[in-house]
């Protein structure tokens, strides 16, 4: 934990999103490095209001039970990271949403 999906206009690169997000999360230290996990999602058809605006959106999906303050410094820490975009996206945003500890289920595979 924490689950980032980074979704964002076609065009940028991908990697180098992955990595921002990570290092942001990373920073600030609610998580060890082995548990924050990453994903893209790109998107070609999209619109802001009347027009076609290239965007950045992270959502990362933390456990419940961290404070305000730890969630709001997550993604400030998260958003330091993606202005670095900001040559190739118009708009880049983050939520944080918290998923109820009770009801959240994992499955991991054994190795051989």
């Amino acid at each position: 934990m924490p689950h980032c999906i980074i979704e964002h206009s076609a065009g940028i690169d991908e990697q180098a999103l992955m990595n921002a997000v990570y290092q942001g999360a990373l920073k600030s230290a609610l998580f060890e490095d082995h548990d924050i996990k990453l994903r893209t999602i790109s998107y070609t058809h999209y619109q802001a209001g009347p027009s076609k605006q290239s965007f950045i959106h992270v959502t990362c999906k933390i456990l419940s039970g961290r404070t305000i303050t730890q969630r709001t410094q997550l993604s400030a820490l998260i958003i330091t990271q993606l202005q670095q975009f900001s040559n190739v996206a118009d708009s880049v945003t983050i939520e944080i949403v918290e998923i109820e500890r009770a009801s959240y289920q994992k499955f991991i595979r054994a190795s051989d």
